[in-house]
Order: structure tokens, then sequence, then C-alpha cells
């Protein structure tokens, strides 16, 4: 092997060592799974360009978010703020469900844990990084302009000293806490119900309310899965703009409008720090189960209180490494 070509390989193990952290940070950043995965992949090819340029006057790390954030701030400048269903509208009676579907770019998107989340050894760390990814909380960041986003994300997620941040965004100390006291106040005002159970490791009672929760959908028993829900539980279905909240219209969803869903299986997986299931619902062309929708579920307090359904199935299975079909005895 050349000297040149073990720099190279040394350079893109290097480089290559950072892409889940940034993928995590640009996906808080954007909300998208796939914008997020094409700004990692342009970070680390500018980086792999101008690597001859770095002269490690700050770490690589620090060197990689800098170029990150400014891909992110260029991708941000076009406007686009995505949202979840119960961002745009109030939620709609059972007695009026209709399903509209609004375009791809409107809607905040699942991610797989592991394309996200790094391995850490703290366990605290690990919490603050799983919560910091969760749907809720996402959605309360695309309130922030653009960089009082990359502040209060440099700053309270990743744990960033305000000089640290300050060197990154060319700017003051007293600007990047002037913009986190004005970040933490609108995240104040949005984020809602961002708060839930911690979701890794399940403890025992979560995972028996998952499996509960699997046995009623799977076996369509409106009944039991209604002793799941929160009462004023909620289930999303991007594309479509339609939420419906309380079990009784959740329940009364899936008997009427939903009921092709009767028979389905559920696989388990995660996304965005919380349990998360590929949903396959009964081929209507012959044996097996197709891809329906990737569930993302909230618990709190012993009780399911969101359901949110990601029906994009081309897209969503592909990222989560999810089977496009499983056979008639799939458990």
């Amino acid at each position: 092997m050349s000297d040149l070509t073990a720099t190279t390989t040394d350079i893109d193990s290097r480089l290559e060592g950072h892409r889940v952290e940034l993928t995590g940070y640009c996906y808080r950043m954007l909300g998208s799974a796939f914008e997020a995965e094409d700004a990692v992949q342009d970070t680390l090819v500018r980086a792999w360009r101008s690597f001859d340029k770095f002269e490690g006057r700050s770490s690589l790390r620090s060197w990689l978010y800098r170029i990150a954030t400014n891909v992110c701030l260029d991708m941000l400048n076009a406007g686009n703020k995505r949202a979840r269903p119960v961002d745009l509208s109030g939620p709609t009676p059972l007695a009026q469900a209709a399903l509209n579907p609004l375009p791809e770019n409107t809607w905040l998107e699942p991610m797989p844990d592991g394309r996200i989340l790094p391995s850490v050894a703290d366990p605290a760390e690990a919490a603050v990084a799983r919560e910091s990814v969760r749907l809720a909380f996402v959605a309360a960041l695309q309130h922030l302009p653009p960089k009082q986003r990359a502040v209060l994300i440099l700053r309270e997620v990743l744990a960033w000293k305000a000089s640290e941040v300050a060197e990154l965004l060319d700017t003051s100390v007293a600007s990047v806490n002037s913009a986190l006291q004005r970040a933490r106040a609108t995240l104040t005002d949005h984020q809602g119900d961002a708060a839930a159970d911690a979701a890794n490791p399940l403890d025992e009672e979560q995972r028996k309310l998952l499996e509960r929760y699997v046995a009623a959908f799977e076996g369509y028993d409106m009944k039991a899965l209604t002793a799941l829900l929160h009462e004023d539980a909620v289930m999303t279905m991007p594309p479509f703009d339609l939420w419906l909240q309380g079990h009784d219209d959740i329940a009364g969803f899936m008997t009427s409008i939903g009921a092709a869903c009767e028979g389905s299986r559920l696989v388990a997986t995660s996304a965005n720090g919380t349990p998360a299931f590929a949903h396959y619902k009964p081929n209507p062309d012959g044996p097996g189960f197709v891809p329906w929708a990737v569930q993302v579920i909230d618990i709190s307090d012993g009780a399911i209180t969101g359901m949110h359904c990601f029906l994009d199935t081309p897209r969503w299975f592909p990222l989560f490494g999810l089977p496009d079909h499983l056979d008639a005895d799939a458990a």
C-alpha cells in the first residue's frame, strides 16, 4: 500500500468515525432523516477535499461541526420548517375524518436510533441524547430561528461551552448566551408533550405494556387496545394531515377507515429514542404481509400516549433496514 493510499484511508476512517454524531446533529437541525444524511455526506466531502488546509488549530470534531453547521444553515435558508400533524391543526373528530395528504417536505421525519445515537458510556449523557431526538423535541426545535437552533443544540444537548459555540459561529459569548436564553423561552412555549418515560433500557412495566400493545393490535382487539391507551392519546399518520385524539376515536378509526389493517403484524424496532414497530398489513394480492407504516410509540405513566404512523414505506423501510415482505407464518 502506498503512503498516499494509507493516508487517504486514515483520513476516511477519521472522518467516518464522526458520522453518527454528525447525523444526529443535522437531524435535530433539519427535522428530516434524508436531508440530515445528505448534509452529513456534504460535510464529509467538504472536509475530505480541504483536509490539507486543516491545521489542527481546533479539534477535528469541532472543525467538522463548523462545516456541518454551515451546511445546515444554508439548507435552512430555504425557509422550510417541518412539523407534525399536531403542530398544524386541531384534532379531527372521527365523524369528520378524511385522509388528505400534504407534500413530503411538510413533515418531521422519523429516524432509526442507530443512525443518530452514538454509543456512550455515561447513562446520563445517553439519556439526554435520546430525549433530544424525540419527535416532540425535534418538532419544538423547528420553531427556533436556525442560529438559535444551533446554539441550543450545541449548548444544551452536546454540552459545548459558550466560548466554543461562539468560536464555531464566529460571534461573541454574549451573543451566544442571549441566543440561548431566547431559544429556551421559545422551546418552553412549544415543547408541550416532549416529556415521556425513558425508553432505553425498557423497564419491566414498559416491556409488558408493549407486549400487550402488540397482542391487542395484531388481534385487532379494540377493547384491549383502548385499555392501553391514555384517554387523550394521539394518533398521527403522515403524509396525511389528519390526527386523532382520544382512545375512543382511535379505536373507532381503526375499525372503520383503518379496517384494512386487521390481521396485521408488528416487528419491533426503535426510532427517535423511543420504541417503534414496523407495521405490516395482510398482502391484498397474495400470501404474507406487506409494509404499511413505521409506528413510533410514546409512553408516559404506564400508558401509550402517542402512535405516530409514518406511511411512506418505500422511503422508511429501507432506511430502517426492514424487509419488504413478511411470510404468511411470520410471528
